[in-house]
C-alpha cells in the first residue's frame, strides 16, 4: 500500500484532530468528559504557576470549553487518574497505572525527580513521615512542623517533604486527593487497594505501549517526537518495526524528508487529513504546558512556531513575557499574549499581545482572537479585559474595542 501524503496544513489538522482541538465544542462539557479528554491525551501536566488558572485546568478548558475544575480533582480523588512521573509531573488515567510500575521500582531511573542519596542518609525521617501516615491516616506536607530551623523555599524542602516526595516517586505513596492543590499523600495500597504487581507489564511490552499512546496523541508523529512524550529512556522501540507489525500506519508530509507514524485509530482522519477534508476551526488560548506546545522542536517543526516559557528568564532577557500563553487560529499558532487573571478584580490583564510575523492580520482574525481571549476571561471570573501592548502597530485598537464593547458582567 502506497503511504498517503500530507500536506502540512494536513498533518498539522490530524495532530489537532487528535488533541481534541480540531473545532470548537459545542455540547457544554460533563465531569465524564474531563476524563475521556485526559485519555485522548494520555497524560496531562500540572503546574503550579496562577497567574493564570493553573496549566492542568486551562488544558481542559482549551478542550472543553466553561467546564468546572472541581472536576479533575474530584476525578483524582475518586480513583479514575492518579499523579506520576510522565511528561512532567501528570495527572494519568488510572488505567495506565501498569506501564508507570517499572519507574517506581527503579525510582533512580528519574534521575534528579528522586533524591535517592537523600533518602539512604535520612533513613529515620523517612520512616517516621511513613509511620505518621499508616497510624494517622492521608497526609499533605502542611500537616508537619518544620524542625530542621532552615526556611522555606523553593529548593529548600523541609524533611518531611522531602521524604513525601522520595515515597511518592518509589511508588511507596501515592496522591490520594488535593486539598487548595496541594498533595495529600497516602499508602499506595490504601489508594489503589486491588493492585497487585503480577499485573505489570513487561518492560519491552511498556515500551512499546508508550510508543503507540504517543503517537495516537499526538495524531502524526515524526519518530523523534516520541520519545518527548513520556519522557522515555534508550532503548527506544524502533517505529518502523510497529508500523511491519501493523500497530501503526506510515505517512508523508510534503516537505518533510522523514516519514511520519499514524495510530489506526486514527486511519479514517488519516485519510481525510490526506484528502484536505480535515478544516480546523477552533480558536482558543493555550496554556504552555498544553502537549500541542511543551515540545519546542514539535512545535517549530509542524507550526513553524517558536516558544520558549519565559518564567524562568531574567526579566530583562524575557521577550514575550512572564507566562505567555499561545494563541491558536484555525490550524495556526497566530501568536501569543502574556496574561494575568486578577480575580478579585474582576479583570483579566492582557500585558502584551504578539501576532507571528508573516499573520494576515483582517476583521475575522481580530475577531476570533478578541472572543477567544474574552471567554477565557470570563471562565476566569473576570468581566473586564484589559490590553496594555499589542504587535504589530494597529492590532491594538480594534482588539481593546472588541473588549470594551463586551464589557459586563460574566
Amino acid at each position: 500500500m502506497t503511504d498517503l501524503i500530507l500536506s502540512p496544513a494536513g498533518a498539522r489538522a490530524l495532530h489537532l484532530a487528535a488533541q481534541g482541538m480540531l473545532q470548537a465544542r459545542r455540547a457544554r462539557a460533563t465531569k465524564d468528559d474531563v476524563l475521556a479528554a485526559i485519555r485522548r491525551m494520555g497524560v496531562l501536566q500540572i503546574d503550579t504557576i496562577s497567574v493564570v488558572a493553573r496549566s492542568p485546568y486551562l488544558v481542559l478548558w482549551s478542550r472543553l470549553g466553561d467546564y468546572d475544575p472541581c472536576w479533575l480533582d474530584d476525578l483524582l480523588a475518586e480513583g479514575r487518574l492518579f499523579e506520576y512521573w510522565a511528561h512532567e509531573a501528570c495527572f494519568i488515567p488510572i488505567e495506565d497505572y501498569g506501564l508507570y510500575r517499572h519507574r517506581m521500582i527503579d525510582p533512580g531511573s528519574l534521575g534528579w525527580k528522586y533524591a535517592g542519596a537523600w533518602m539512604l542518609e535520612h533513613p529515620d525521617e523517612v520512616e517516621r513521615v511513613l509511620e505518621h501516615i499508616r497510624e494517622h491516616g492521608p497526609a499533605r506536607s502542611a500537616d508537619f512542623e518544620r524542625s530542621d530551623g532552615q526556611a522555606g523555599g523553593w529548593w529548600q524542602w523541609k524533611p518531611e517533604k522531602r521524604a513525601l516526595e522520595v515515597l511518592f516517586t518509589a511508588g511507596v505513596l501515592m496522591i490520594a486527593r488535593r486539598h487548595n492543590f496541594h498533595r495529600v499523600y497516602d499508602l499506595a495500597e490504601r489508594v489503589l487497594p486491588g493492585w497487585d504487581d503480577a499485573a505489570m507489564p513487561s518492560l519491552a511490552d511498556t515500551r512499546r505501549s508508550f510508543v503507540l499512546r504517543a503517537a495516537r496523541a499526538l495524531g502524526v508523529a515524526k519518530a523523534a517526537w516520541i520519545p518527548d512524550y513520556h519522557r522515555t529512556r534508550p532503548p527506544h522501540v524502533r517505529l518502523d518495526a510497529l508500523a511491519d507489525e501493523g500497530l501503526l500506519l506510515r505517512a508523508r508530509v510534503d516537505g518533510w524528508k522523514e516519514p511520519v507514524f499514524v495510530h489506526p485509530d486514527h486511519a479514517a482522519l488519516l485519510e481525510q487529513a490526506a484528502a484536505g477534508k480535515l478544516a480546523p476551526t477552533a480558536t482558543s488560548v493555550l496554556s504552555p504546558f498544553d502537549p500541542i506546545v511543551w515540545d519546542r522542536r514539535r512545535a517549530q517543526e509542524l507550526f513553524g512556531f517558536d516558544y520558549r516559557l519565559e518564567c524562568y528568564t531574567p526579566a530583562d532577557k524575557r521577550r514575550y513575557g512572564y507566562f505567555c500563553l499561545p494563541l491558536l487560529r484555525k490550524g495556526r499558532l497566530v501568536g501569543r499574549i502574556d496574561a494575568k487573571a486578577h480575580r478579585k478584580a474582576g479583570v483579566f490583564e492582557v500585558k502584551s499581545l504578539a501576532l507571528e510575523p508573516g499573520v494576515r492580520i483582517g476583521e475575522g482574525l481580530l475577531r476570533d482572537l478578541a472572543t477567544a481571549i474574552l471567554r477565557c476571561a470570563r471562565w476566569h471570573g473576570c468581566a473586564q479585559v484589559t490590553l496594555a501592548h499589542a504587535a504589530p502597530d494597529g492590532v491594538a485598537a480594534p482588539l481593546r474595542a472588541s473588549f470594551d464593547a463586551a464589557g459586563g458582567p460574566p
